[in-house]
């Protein structure tokens, strides 16, 4: 594969710029027609490499890319997810050069979509084409890119289902997550799901008089900050009653595997400007945010916030809470089991409403799979090293559900750094990593 991408290298770059050039942003409306566009150029692209077949797919949203390549039906069928869309832009005076014109410089691919998700889905085209051009196909391959996996994929999983037995397959492979670095490479095996809820808490059927009422009518803010604190005890357990009723503790083994990640506590503390870390009692910084659930508050609000000072008890308060799941917890459950918590531990003093969101399940790739074991070795004979299993802490809400719908296991082969500055401006992604995810992706073929 080294040597035919130093060959190809020149047009791989051109292709990719031309997909890079559309500005495939899956939020703005002013954008419809460039999804479209963009969908029909990966259709053609894929047929270029050698798919047997590849179609634009109508959704609910934004159109889905399916295509495939099918030697034989009794071999393992790979299907390759990846997404197309990007995120918006702004701000536009922090780019150093436009971000739909891609610009190469410093070693790297600089434009929105270079590294999330259009560089890294861009490998997996070429790879296969360079085992069906080289005779080297021994598995049966699927692609399925999607439009709309910056907006939480609405349409796709419904999509999914209406198409089931065209998707059948044996492992659901990705690459649109990072690996720890370049000395360091590793293997995302599993994310952690999400429960999002806006929580409101009524006092009085108005604002009052601080004054007047202060004192002998509950304030909603009060109470609303002392139900929050009582969601997380001393040990940082969350206290919402049967929430870890589903979670598979890591054996010993499992957790000194994880540990092999290098973590530098200094350079951490040092990097966000604080004195301690805080979490969950018995588990490391890393545990904490790859294993182990957490309850946050992402925003909270209520009474008079603007210039100066008003003398008000306000009738309402507001929070917005995420919950991250670590699999075998549903993203249902959890907000129904919150919801229950919540209203038990209000006060009579007030009313308390709960408010579902958005949510998702999180997943999980046995480190002792054929498919993790395949990768691994692909990834040591490239990078010399073996890689390190991690876990991410955020979520990809639409694995999960693809994983529920196909009986199948997602892995995530992600080539993306932190470096790289994916939804900011400035995207990049290394040519090194580029080269280096081609290379990993069509041995992975060749171990699995």
């Amino acid at each position: 594969m080294k040597q035919y991408i130093e060959k190809n290298e020149t047009r791989f770059l051109e292709e990719l710029f031309e997909i890079l050039r559309i500005p495939s942003v899956s939020s703005l409306e002013e954008n419809k027609g460039d999804m479209v566009k963009c969908a029909e150029k990966l259709v053609q692209l894929l047929k270029e490499a050698g798919a047997d077949r590849a179609d634009v797919y109508q959704t609910a949203g934004h159109p889905v890319v399916f295509g495939e390549k099918i030697i034989d039906a009794s071999l393992p069928t790979v299907l390759v997810y990846g997404h197309y869309d990007v995120q918006p832009v702004d701000p536009i005076s922090l780019w150093k050069s436009q971000p739909f014109e891609p610009e190469i410089r410093d070693g790297a691919i600089y434009a929105r979509g270079a590294n999330d998700d259009k560089g890294q889905l861009f490998m997996h085209v070429k790879a296969f084409e360079y085992l069906v051009r080289e005779n080297k196909l021994r598995h049966n391959i699927k692609f399925i890119l999607e439009g709309e996996e910056e907006i939480g994929s609405p349409s796709l999983a419904a999509w999914a289902k209406e198409h089931k037995e065209m998707l059948a397959c044996d492992v659901i492979l990705v690459s649109d997550t990072t690996m720890i670095s370049e000395k360091v490479p590793s293997i995302n095996c599993g994310m952690r799901g999400l429960a999002y809820v806006e929580v409101e808490v009524t006092g009085p059927n108005k604002d009052l008089h601080s004054g007047h009422y202060g004192g002998a009518v509950e304030n909603p803010i009060n109470a609303l900050c002392s139900m929050i604190d009582s969601l997380i005890d001393e040990k940082g357990h969350i206290t919402v009653e049967g929430f870890y009723d589903n979670v598979i503790e890591l054996s010993a083994e499992d957790r000194a595997m994880f540990a092999r990640a290098p973590f530098d506590m200094k350079e951490y503390k040092e990097s966000l400007d604080i004195e301690e870390v805080k979490g969950e009692e018995g588990y490391s910084t890393l545990e904490r945010t790859g294993i182990r659930p957490c309850l946050d508050v992402n925003g909270i609000w209520g009474g008079y916030i603007g210039e100066g000072a008003k003398t008000v008890l306000p009738s309402v308060a507001h929070a917005k809470i995420s919950m991250r799941l670590v699999p075998n917890q549903t993203c249902d459950e959890i907000a129904q089991k919150f919801e229950k918590h919540f209203l038990k531990i209000a006060p009579k003093t007030v009313k308390v409403k709960v408010i579902p969101h958005h949510g998702g399940n999180g997943f999980l790739m046995p480190i002792s799979s054929p498919a993790y074991k395949a990768a691994a070795k692909a990834i040591e004979e490239v990078y010399g090293i073996e890689p390190v299993p991690s876990r991410g802490g955020g979520s990809i809400p639409i694995l999960a559900d693809l994983q529920n719908i196909l009986n199948v296991n997602p892995l995530l082969m992600g080539f993306g750094l932190e470096r790289d500055t994916i939804h900011s401006p400035n995207e990049s992604y290394l040519l090194s990593q580029f080269r280096k995810g081609m290379e990993s992706i069509a041995l992975f073929y060749k171990y699995y």
